[in-house]
């Protein structure tokens, strides 16, 4: 039996149920992705790669997350970006 002493919220989510994509992006079409990808509302969690792999953000998207709190997350992005290279995105996906 798994124990959860705080009463926090358990995401440990169903394989079956979820599938990863990726995108590979220069560093100039990383924002507008990542964007076109939260625009189109089926996205779980989404992972940012540089091009040897190694993670450089890691968020998840709740349902219904409203544009004006990812402001921060588009600045973070564009940063990332300006790093320029190119990138890999790596969507997981709920299944429906």
């Amino acid at each position: 039996m798994i124990s959860n002493p705080n009463n926090l919220p358990m995401t440990n989510p169903n394989p079956s149920q979820a599938h990863t994509e990726e995108h590979k992006v220069s560093g100039d079409q990383l924002l507008q992705k990542v964007k076109q990808i939260v625009k189109e509302g089926n996205a779980r969690r989404i992972t940012i790669k540089n091009d040897t792999g190694h993670v450089l953000m890691e968020f998840p998207l709740t349902i219904g997350v409203a544009s004006v709190v990812l402001i921060p997350l588009w600045v973070a992005i564009g940063a990332v970006a300006a790093l320029a290279g190119h990138y890999t995105i790596a969507v997981e996906k709920r299944v429906e």
